[in-house]
């Protein structure tokens, strides 16, 4: 039997794309961590964030059948 999953988990993906989107909001050097800028650190976090995000979607809305 088909599991019934919500598209509500699909709102999951929408804050790495507005963080991501709203440059404004990371557009300076500091605070700098080991060196390394604000503006490409910030990015690289969200890397890590949106790829979690995209695990906890992947198998809250994955059917059992497959």
């Amino acid at each position: 039997m088909p599991r019934k999953h919500s598209r509500w988990w699909y709102l999951l993906l929408l804050p790495p794309y507005i963080a991501m989107i709203w440059v404004s909001s990371y557009n300076t050097l500091e605070p700098a961590w080991a060196g390394i800028p604000f503006f490409y650190w910030y990015q690289a976090l969200w890397i890590w964030i949106t790829s979690g995000l995209i695990l906890i979607v992947y198998f809250a809305t994955r059917s059992r059948d497959q």
